[in-house]
């Protein structure tokens, strides 16, 4: 297998945990002193930014990703993954010892989810295993969450990035929990904040103001467009010009695992094609309703797909 390991061009990078999701079809999810059944499992490669990182290749964004994996069977799956689908791999980073990272997570038949994370060598990133040429022409530099020290090589990152560079970010729970002080460093580069309903009202500690409140807070602090997910109620979202509200498309539900990524591949998939802000939502919710319909990457839709839904 020939791994790609030339792209100094990409067009998006991504910067994130890399894991193999040891996912379990469950009957339902147990509570403290309750008992469940596994009915099914699978080994996916994962992990927030790959999985969107994997869902724009599909789309025939030109894609890479900064990473750590270990030499074991997990880390060889991951990469293997990530060359099967043409994410470059030149930002890889393989650590010496250790292990690669794993969310161990239960799917229940509506669909519905818990997760365990163990981080394994995500967490040893540091910033001189990161090669500045390799990012140095991206488009958009797409962030997600790391469970440790690598959110501090992150930060460290945003100085080296160019400015013409888009910063999108995708905090995840993980980081929304850190309080607003600490990841304000990223939210004052941020150009496309990617967030769900429950982490927006969690970062503000507000449950009672509008969502269009809390999005202008938002875009006051310079962020250029704000993107509120709320699954099947769809997303609203906000920049300085545009404001929309656009529903969910339906689709049978078989695991909502990496919704939110999927729907970030449509989404930046439609800014980088320079749709508008409502029609960039409705294709991430689009390919986020392709996504959900089966396990893993399996059904991110291709770039055919799409233009036969958008482009007449």
């Amino acid at each position: 297998m020939e791994i790609f390991d030339y792209d100094l061009n990409a067009e998006v990078i991504g910067f994130g945990a890399l894991n193999v999701d040891k996912l379990y079809s469950v009957e339902n999810i147990a509570g403290a002193d309750e008992e469940s059944f596994i009915k099914s499992s699978t080994d996916t490669p994962g992990g927030s930014a790959a999985n969107t990182i994997i869902g724009l290749s599909k789309l025939g964004v030109s894609t890479s990703i900064i990473g750590k994996i270990a030499e074991d069977d997990d880390g060889d799956l991951i990469e293997y993954n990530l060359a099967v689908n043409e994410v470059f791999s030149n930002n890889l980073i393989y650590a010496d010892k250790g292990s690669t990272g794993k969310c161990i997570g239960f799917v229940d038949s509506n669909g519905d989810r818990c997760l365990y994370v163990d981080p394994g060598v995500n967490d040893d990133i540091v910033i001189d295993e990161i090669n500045p040429l390799n990012i140095m022409r991206c488009k958009i530099m797409h962030y997600t969450s790391f469970v440790g020290d690598s959110f501090k090589t992150q930060i460290e990152l945003l100085e080296k990035l160019s400015k013409e560079c888009i910063l999108s970010f995708d905090p995840g729970m993980l980081y929304v929990k850190k309080g607003f002080d600490e990841i304000k460093p990223i939210l004052d580069r941020c150009d496309i904040l990617l967030i769900n309903e429950s982490e927006l009202r969690l970062l503000f500690n507000d449950e009672k103001s509008s969502l269009r409140q809390l999005v202008k807070n938002l875009l006051d602090l310079g962020i250029g467009t704000v993107v509120v997910k709320k699954g099947s109620e769809g997303v609203f979202a906000c920049n300085n010009d545009e404001e929309c509200e656009v529903k969910a498309f339906e689709c049978e539900v078989v695991d909502t695992t990496g919704a939110g990524d999927s729907f970030n591949s449509g989404f930046l998939y439609a800014f980088l094609n320079d749709y508008d802000l409502e029609k960039s939502c409705e294709i991430g919710n689009w390919v986020a309703s392709k996504a959900i319909e089966g396990f893993g990457m399996d059904k991110f839709p291709k770039l055919d797909e799409l233009k036969v839904k958008f482009i007449k």
